[in-house]
């Protein structure tokens, strides 16, 4: 079968690694991806444009395409699952209107309060004055967020109001974000643990994938500006089995039939970026309707089932019928970015060493790497994604440590960190 996935990083080129496993398949087109995502067996780059549908979908028809899949969320926001849809061309991923969960904070906001899906208190605006005036009876921290999307840099978690209100500002006034901004939500800080927790729904029925955590924050210690993600590891000890209950009962099914009800229902990857209470409340920080990005490079480490299988359960309405087996090993990236990342990237400064990575059982999933005379060079803020697997996640860790310490470019920063929250719970046991 002949697969088209759309995108260009370590997500995809995570994807692209998992597919090319799959007995089913025979070739698979990646739009535009990457030097590195084009070294994986039956992988070859195809030179669309995501935001060019008609192209796409047409390559889709033409190609004998058996499925479409689509890793990032701008195409999904602008409507390229509605596009392939009319065009009866098979695709995984949400409609427009169902993608407005990531694509409008405020819509996923107002959509949570309409389903009494547990969330932090916020308030909307989008005038500087009013925003201001709201933020002069609350009190730090609080935190910031931009409207729109904003590539996981649109939030500020600002630990004084001095912060809060220059927040404002920059968005609302200065337009930092652009359009994204123009729209600000202000919400309450919420205590406890990040999870993430993906689910695949066919528009109907969920399937929960193993759980990850992600670290957002640029620095070790989850200290600096918000990122797209530093790094990540599967499973999360934070999501007990118990708590895992609490999240699908009050969380992921009151959401897939919220979509329902509201008349978008949803197909695809349903991320639920949560806050775990030390008494094992969760509340919901955002939606992505996408698979995470750098949380899909862990998790694929870990599922043995055939992803394909599973996508065209999803696509069909079936995912009833199948389920998704992991391996009980744990799995932790490690994303070395630009040093200035995420206020800028990195373009044209040699790699090595990833050949050196690879040979220490690590796998190396590239994100914003170009090819010059065969030299991998940087091209981005995220430049790789270091993964591994270990029998807990402290083999994992050490593996994914070894293999990052193998790589250099000039600038390169990356959190010596990655997954501290649970080494230091496997301690604690």
């Amino acid at each position: 079968m002949h697969i088209l996935l759309i995108g260009n990083g370590g997500r995809e080129h995570a994807i692209a690694w998992k597919l090319a496993q799959s007995p089913l398949v025979t070739r698979i087109s990646v739009a535009p991806g990457s030097a590195g995502i084009a070294e994986e067996p039956l992988v070859e780059r195809v030179a669309l444009d995501i935001s060019d549908h008609a192209g796409l979908c047409n390559y889709a028809i033409e190609h004998d395409v058996h499925l479409t899949i689509v890793g990032p969320e701008v195409p999904l926001v602008a409507g390229i699952v509605d596009f392939f849809n009319n065009a009866s061309q098979r695709i995984i991923g949400p409609t427009a209107a169902a993608a407005q969960l990531e694509g409008s904070k405020a819509y996923a906001k107002e959509f949570m309060r309409r389903h009494a899906i547990p969330t932090a208190r916020y308030a909307t605006f989008t005038d500087a004055e009013q925003a201001h005036a709201y933020l002069q009876e609350q009190s730090a921290p609080i935190v910031i967020k931009a409207d729109g999307l904003a590539a996981g840099k649109g939030v500020v978690v600002a630990q004084s109001m001095a912060q809060a209100h220059a927040a404002v500002d920059a968005m609302l006034a200065d337009q930092a974000f652009g359009t994204a901004g123009s729209t600000v939500v202000i919400e309450e800080f919420l205590v406890g643990e990040e999870a993430s927790f993906i689910a695949l729904v066919d528009g109907k029925h969920c399937l929960p994938f193993a759980t990850s955590q992600d670290h957002k924050a640029r620095d070790e210690g989850d200290l600096g500006p918000n990122t797209g993600g530093m790094g990540a590891y599967s499973p999360a000890p934070v999501v007990t089995n118990e708590v895992q209950e609490h999240i699908m009962r009050d969380v992921v099914k009151p959401s897939v039939a919220g979509l329902i009800k509201d008349g978008t229902p949803f197909k695809g990857f349903l991320y639920v970026g949560l806050m775990i209470s030390d008494k094992g409340k969760a509340r919901v920080v955002e939606y992505n309707v996408r698979l995470g990005d750098p949380e899909t490079q862990p998790l694929l480490m870990r599922l043995e089932s055939d992803l394909l299988t599973l996508l065209d359960a999803a696509t069909d309405g079936t995912l009833d019928t199948v389920q998704a087996i992991w391996n009980d090993q744990s799995a932790l990236g490690i994303v070395l970015a630009a040093g200035d990342y995420p206020s800028s990237g990195s373009n044209g400064e040699a790699i090595s060493g990833i050949g050196k990575a690879e040979q220490l059982d690590c796998k190396v999933f590239h994100a914003g790497t170009d090819l010059v005379k065969d030299q991998y060079v940087t091209n981005g803020g995220r430049i790789v994604c270091v993964s591994a697997l270990g029998n807990d996640i402290t083999e994992a860790k050490q593996s994914a440590d070894n293999g990052a310490a193998q790589i250099s470019f000039a600038g390169m920063h990356y959190r010596r960190d990655i997954g501290y929250r649970a080494l230091a719970r496997l301690k604690s046991d």
